[in-house]
């Protein structure tokens, strides 16, 4: 009976050992739309592309979050359709409480305009490409030291390491082993 007691918790070990061996750290990325000024009506001096600019000045994978901070606006995600008439009676998501999140939940383009009329015409849109996959994380294997930035894009953690899990399970096998 001890002998198969042992055998099965020989059994678990490897099982659980050979599932944390294919879990690999995922992280997620919240990006401040804007940067330090925000979801705001571009100036003369930023022009109307502003958002674009900077939407593509990052990688945005499944998982990101972007993070709107305004005030006396909103923010919607619409329709391309939408996008390019700036307006929408129906937009897939509205938001207008100053501080809003989206999650990014799929890959493709999402459509971001202002609710305010006349905000979209004068440049407070965006389109955002979210990648297929999983970017690598940023500057892997380069020798270079990354340009610094100033647009508050915060990595997050959002597994633990599979090393840590499959230490903590053996320490936990070995004193039911003994």
């Amino acid at each position: 009976m001890a002998s198969l007691f042992k055998a099965s918790l020989i059994f678990i070990f490897i099982f659980f050992s050979l599932l944390f061996l294919h879990i690999r750290t995922v992280t997620s990325t919240e990006f401040e739309v804007g940067g330090d000024n925000g979801w705001h009506v571009p100036n003369a001096k930023e022009g109307a592309q502003m958002y674009n600019k900077w939407a593509s000045n990052h990688r945005f994978k499944i998982g990101d979050t972007l993070q709107f901070k305004y005030k006396k606006d909103s923010v919607m995600a619409v329709t391309e359709v939408e996008y390019k008439k700036c307006r929408s009676s129906h937009p897939l998501f509205y938001s207008n409480n100053g501080n809003t999140v989206y999650k990014l939940g799929k890959p493709g383009l999402f459509y971001f305009i202002s609710g305010v009329s006349g905000h979209c015409e004068r440049g407070l849109k965006m389109i955002i490409k979210v990648l297929e996959t999983p970017s690598p994380f940023p500057y892997q294997n380069q020798t270079t030291t990354p340009p610094p930035s100033n647009d508050a894009a915060i990595e997050r953690p959002a597994v633990i390491a599979s090393l840590t899990i499959m230490l903590l399970i053996m320490s936990f096998s070995g004193l039911l082993l003994y």
